[in-house]
């Protein structure tokens, strides 16, 4: 998910260089949701990841 957030991060940069204000905006939502998504599932993985089976 990170990776995804970086790649629409590019993007928007980009675009925004070549003045593609609506195309930017559209990617930087999209790099942001993808980063909170991502953030909250390793937040999640950590907490409740693989743990050993009681013997």
């Amino acid at each position: 998910m990170i990776s995804w957030a970086v790649t629409f991060l590019i993007i928007a940069l980009i675009a925004g260089v070549f003045g593609l204000s609506g195309i930017a905006g559209t990617a930087v939502n999209i790099a942001w949701i993808l980063f909170v998504v991502g953030l909250i599932l390793a937040v999640v993985t950590f907490l409740f990841g693989r743990r050993t089976p009681p013997l």
